[in-house]
């Protein structure tokens, strides 16, 4: 951020030296435009008019003819604008150059912060905003420096160039002329009050528009498999009328200021009239390099001072952009490495949680209670419970994506905080419910947490995750290139290919949620299998309904409403009873009706999903 500011200041202080050669050219230009026009008035009034006050005395020879004084000051008055040209010309580049360079830079930085922040901030905005800040709002930035802060910096050297050379051709002529300026500056504050909540109002409601337009587009199957397209279209119409209604209003307030800011400058032309006029017939001021001139700055003047209706509303249109923006890189970093980090080249697998207490929000009521126990290197952890017990949120506290609030979550007997991030998080291979994937080939989407793999590295892992027969059987095999989100692929594929990333890295620990929600009945004995394989000799934490998954495991535990209320092995918790035995039971009779009745797995969970068995494990549809 440092580096990127002092570009710009170099970058802007040469744009502000190069703007005041042009503002002193233009007044050079100017300046001889009035002289000739007193040169051609005392030719043809010379006993009546005074001789031409030549700057800085350069008269020219008292021999040459007053048309080759006049082509002469005509000449430099062309040769002026044509260097001019040429330099506005190039300061234009420049400043465009400038706004391009800050608009990549910043929207990099906005980027780069969003891949460091921590979950909660994302769990605290929506898509749609996010989306906004990285494209909309660096655009609102870019105006911002292009519309306001270049172009003030330009208008104040500008009106002080102007006001200088009107007060030394008149100073109570200025005054006069410059009368109404005050009231300009007023009613740009009262506007600028008026707009800006105004347009931050639009800002969110542009978030909501964005966000319905988001959603649709990733469930356009849900939509299309309930025929809701037309409530879909009026909801979309409903907020993008919102937002043109807010849009309409600012723009109707700014209908309004815009005219009153140009009318008030036209008084001051009549004030010249009146007053420059009589200063003329009484002799206090040249025609041409008095009146004339002085009309040409007053003119400019007034166009600067024209634009602060535009400077304004584009200072309150990118202020709420820039805000956001700022708010991104404004963020601090809840989760990172700490100073002196621990190094964790290769962990054992020694996995610990010491009373740990986590909420999302302080103000609600905890996720996880005082959650403590004990994992050596190479045993495998099943966690049951209903949806929201928090087996997620557990999970979630190993790798460091939350920090708990209270107590500690430790890996190898070391406080999971104080070792470098990247190396805690290469250490443990992740899958989670929802599997995503992204917009390149297989091969690459097994590879991603380890893009330097060998292809036999690739098919082995994408084999133990019993993904490579069906990878083999795609056009490309291995080289298709996927779909947005792997939409050409099934749930089960999906989830399948991101058991064989997790795979790959080779992690000491692993953690698995509910690896076999998305797979099919038929291939989930050798997925199980598989994935049996890929724990031996690592640590794995598996959230697990499965009765074949949970008798694997060296620990279960039971999870309810954010508290462990029941540990130990399958078979400890068979003999205890309570919600683990019955949750097995339930299973053990469901495999015992299909086995004697012949059903299907497609059979016997429509007849499961028909009965209505009071289980206070199966809230939600989970365990």
């Amino acid at each position: 951020m440092l580096a990127l500011a002092w570009r710009f200041k170099w970058a802007a202080l040469r744009i502000i030296v190069l703007q005041a050669i042009l503002l002193a050219m233009a007044l050079s230009g100017l300046g001889l435009t009035g002289l000739g026009i007193d040169v051609i008035r005392h030719n043809l009034l010379p006993e009546t008019t005074s001789s031409p006050s030549w700057p800085f005395g350069l008269a020219p020879p008292a021999d040459w003819s007053q048309v080759s004084v006049v082509a002469l000051i005509a000449a430099a008055v062309f040769a002026i604008a044509a260097v001019r040209f040429i330099f506005d010309r190039l300061s234009t580049i420049w400043k465009m150059a400038l706004i391009q360079d800050i608009v990549v830079h910043l929207r990099t930085m906005v980027y780069d912060k969003l891949q460091r922040l921590s979950f909660r901030f994302f769990d605290a905005n929506a898509s749609g905003s996010i989306i906004n800040r990285v494209t909309g709002d660096v655009q609102a930035v870019r105006m911002f420096v292009d519309g306001v802060m270049i172009e003030v910096l330009m208008m104040l050297l500008s009106l002080a160039f102007f006001l200088a050379f009107m007060l030394k051709i008149h100073v109570w002529l200025t005054f006069w002329c410059l009368a109404t300026t005050p009231l300009l500056w007023v009613l740009t504050a009262v506007f600028s009050r008026i707009v800006r909540p105004a347009y931050y109002i639009s800002r969110e409601l542009f978030d909501k528009t964005v966000l319905v337009l988001a959603e649709n587009v990733q469930g356009v199957h849900v939509v299309k498999g309930f025929a809701l397209q037309k409530n879909e279209i009026r909801k979309f119409d409903q907020a993008n009328s919102e937002f043109s209604n807010q849009q309409r209003w600012i723009f109707t307030r700014v209908a309004i200021f815009t005219p009153v800011i140009s009318f008030l400058p036209q008084i001051n032309l009549m004030v010249l009239l009146v007053y420059g006029g009589w200063l003329v017939i009484a002799g206090r001021i040249d025609l041409g390099a008095g009146l004339v001139v002085f009309a040409g700055l007053l003119q400019q003047f007034s166009t600067q001072v024209g634009n602060i209706a535009t400077i304004a509303n584009s200072m309150q249109r990118s202020l709420t952009g820039a805000e956001r923006v700022f708010e991104v890189l404004d963020q601090p970093f809840e989760i990172q490495s700490p100073r002196q980090a621990v190094t964790l080249k290769q962990a054992r697998g020694d996995v610990a949680f010491e009373h740990v207490t986590f909420g999302y929000n302080s103000s609600d009521s905890p996720q996880l209670t005082d959650i403590s126990f004990e994992v050596k290197a190479g045993q495998t952890v099943a966690i049951l419970g209903a949806t929201g017990a928090g087996k997620s949120t557990l999970l979630s506290l190993i790798p460091r994506f939350y920090d708990p609030n209270k107590g500690r979550v430790l890996i190898d007997g070391v406080d999971v905080s104080r070792y470098d991030l990247d190396d805690l998080r290469r250490s443990i291979g992740i899958v989670f419910q929802e599997s995503f994937l992204f917009s390149q080939t297989v091969a690459e989407n097994i590879a991603f947490g380890h893009p330097k793999a060998s292809r036999e590295q690739i098919e082995k892992a994408a084999r133990i995750a019993a993904a490579d027969e069906f990878i083999r059987q795609l056009p490309k095999g291995y080289d298709t290139m996927l779909s947005e989100s792997g939409a050409n692929l099934s749930g089960g594929q999906r989830q399948r290919l991101a058991i064989a990333r997790a795979i790959l890295l080779e992690p000491p620990i692993l953690l698995l949620d509910d690896p076999t929600a998305a797979i099919d009945p038929e291939t989930e004995s050798e997925i199980l299998l598989a994935m049996h394989q890929a724990m031996q000799d690592r640590t794995t934490f598996v959230v697990a309904h499965r009765l074949s998954t949970l008798r694997r495991a060296d620990h279960v535990l039971v999870l309810e409403k954010g508290r462990i209320i029941q540990r130990g092995t399958h078979e400890q918790l068979m003999r205890t009873g309570g919600h683990y035995q019955y949750a097995a039971k339930l299973q053990q009779a469901d495999s015992e009706s299909r086995r004697l009745l012949g059903m299907t797995s497609h059979e016997l969970a429509l007849d499961q999903a028909s009965a209505s068995i009071p289980d206070p494990m199966r809230e939600g549809g989970d365990a």
